[in-house]
């Protein structure tokens, strides 16, 4: 959106669409979307389309537990874990094959994979139990080796 309006307004932009994300309830965000898309029309009628059609994928977070909404909006683990493939293949430099490539990407996914299950619970078992319509959520046992 900021690549479609001039670079003296996108601070304005980014901050107005931001006032959604920090509304307490499903509601209120909801409503405050399309107010923000609203206050656009006139000005930035392309922002304000943008809104209109983005709303069901961006405010798809408000679908799940409040405590769940900081972890779904935020990619900073996937930004974290593109960072460390890059920093392992940037070492390798030339691979060989495709084959490669793929077993050192795998086994970074897998080594991540297993430290996301142990060391670092995005979400807690209790918090996963609130999606569940069982009463009771068990974690699948973990495999060490």
């Amino acid at each position: 959106m900021l690549a479609i309006v001039a670079k003296s307004a996108q601070q304005m932009v980014a901050a107005t669409i931001r006032t959604v994300f920090v509304q307490p309830d499903a509601a209120t965000a909801r409503q405050t979307w399309r107010t923000v898309a609203d206050s656009f029309r006139a000005r930035f009628p392309r922002v304000a389309e943008l809104l209109d059609d983005a709303e069901d994928e961006v405010l798809a977070y408000l679908n799940f537990p409040h405590e769940h909404w900081h972890q779904i909006w935020s990619n900073n683990p996937l930004e974290r874990l593109n960072k460390e493939i890059k920093r392992r293949t940037d070492v390798v430099g030339i691979f060989p094959n495709s084959g490669a490539v793929v077993r050192l990407v795998g086994a970074v996914l897998a080594e991540q994979h297993d430290e996301w299950q142990v060391a670092r619970r995005y979400f807690s078992v209790e918090s996963l139990a609130k999606l569940s319509t069982n009463e009771e959520v068990v974690p699948l046992p973990i495999a060490l080796a």
